[in-house]
């Protein structure tokens, strides 16, 4: 059993890096435009998408802790090769309308559930709480970007000869999903019908808002520090177009950025012992700030530049946050609350993303970076400052 569970690694790591091979990224706005999309309505569409996350995410991750995180990954996997599948076929709005619900009903059965299924597997190898698990999360987290990075020079230059192709080859690497999904096997967790019968959705969400301060401020933490990211996928690609830029570079430009985010991925844990927990999140906290104002006062090359701060908080946030979150849940639940702040994410941009794409749209570009700016300063005052506080006190009385 521990030759199949330490091959399990390697086979989530796999379909880590598949699900985030993303040949179509580094041009989607451009892919999308194509079709006669404008960027609001670009906006539009990853609203219905984060919208059908936020109605299947939490019942998805309940699901996988119910009836296994494997079956969840195989399901997701099979809709997920399918959706893209489809794409092919798209060319209108309510087409692509369809095909991003697809895509969102597979990525709430695949989030949460990997890395819950990752963390126990750990867990079952080393029988005890180690620094193993802040590794693989860190792991999965560079293999993700790496896939990203690989992903997007395999796009760029498939855009250069035919949109069609791209898709082709962005298909067939969905379907290799499935083919590590099936591979996987389950690990042993706390998951039996007196825990089907009492565990409750209200009863996760109680202990993850009221069992612990930090981790109170943690799920609210990350949602926010993901949506910095987010939002800026859908307006990088027109501010690239608005510098001169063409189709050709933009592959080299998403992988520097995906590199970016995995570098920072592998190093986030180095960071936060070497400056602390505090200094750790003060930097999470300040990056989106820096890094919004500098893209709208900066022009060409050096806002560029300025813009891959968002993807070194990116790689922070991941093994940071996200490890502190799962840190401190219940195995039996973890993918639940992996998939909660997912949802979380998702809510916040069905908020905020069709405003952004309407201001983008009507203001230009400047003037919504300059508010996205202005916005995570808010953030950090109400958000990251009180987790700052809760850390710092914590620290302190240890130290007592």
């Amino acid at each position: 059993m521990s030759e199949k569970l330490q091959r399990n690694i390697q086979l989530i790591y796999g379909l880590a890096f598949f699900q985030c091979f993303m040949v179509i990224v580094p041009v989607i706005v451009p892919f999308f435009a194509s079709k006669g999309l404008s960027l609001a309505e670009i906006f539009y569409l990853q609203a219905v998408f984060a919208t059908t996350i936020v109605i299947f995410e939490a019942p998805s991750g309940y699901f996988a802790d119910i009836f296994g995180r494997r079956l969840a990954l195989v399901i997701g996997s099979v809709i997920h090769g399918s959706g893209y599948f489809l794409l092919i076929f798209a060319d209108e709005f309510f087409s692509l309308m369809i095909f991003e619900i697809i895509l969102g009903v597979a990525a709430s059965l695949l989030s949460g559930a990997d890395l819950a299924l990752l963390y126990d597997t750990r867990k079952a190898l080393e029988d005890e709480e180690s620094d193993e698990h802040s590794s693989a999360i860190a792991h999965i987290g560079v293999t993700k970007c790496v896939a990203e990075a690989l992903g997007a020079l395999l796009g760029g230059a498939l855009a250069l000869y035919s949109f069609d192709l791209m898709i082709i080859a962005q298909s067939l690497a969905a379907w290799m999903c499935l083919v590590f999904a099936i591979f996987i096997v389950e690990p042993p967790y706390r998951r039996s019908e007196e825990f089907a019968s009492r565990v409750r959705i209200i009863e996760i969400l109680r202990h993850l808002l009221h069992s612990d301060p930090i981790l109170r401020q943690i799920v609210i933490a990350i949602p926010l520090y993901s949506l910095a990211t987010f939002n800026a996928i859908w307006l990088i690609q027109p501010y690239w177009e608005a510098q001169g830029l063409s189709l050709a570079i933009f592959g080299v430009l998403w992988c520097a950025q995906s590199l970016t985010a995995a570098a920072a991925t592998r190093f986030g844990f180095a960071v936060e012992k070497r400056l602390g927990a505090i200094t750790a999140l003060a930097i999470i906290g300040l990056l989106p700030i820096f890094a919004h104002f500098g893209m709208a006062w900066f022009q060409g090359w050096v806002g560029i530049a300025i813009a891959l701060l968002l993807f070194v908080g990116r790689g922070f946030k991941q093994v940071i946050l996200v490890n502190a979150l799962n840190r401190r849940v219940p195995s039996e639940f973890r993918a639940t609350a992996n998939s909660i702040t997912s949802f979380l994410f998702r809510l916040s941009f069905i908020v905020s993303g069709p405003v952004v794409g309407y201001v983008a749209q009507l203001k230009g570009l400047e003037v919504t970076l300059g508010l996205l700016g202005a916005c995570y300063i808010m953030v950090f005052v109400v958000v990251m400052l009180p987790l700052i506080n809760s850390v710092r006190s914590i620290q302190q009385r240890v130290a007592a």
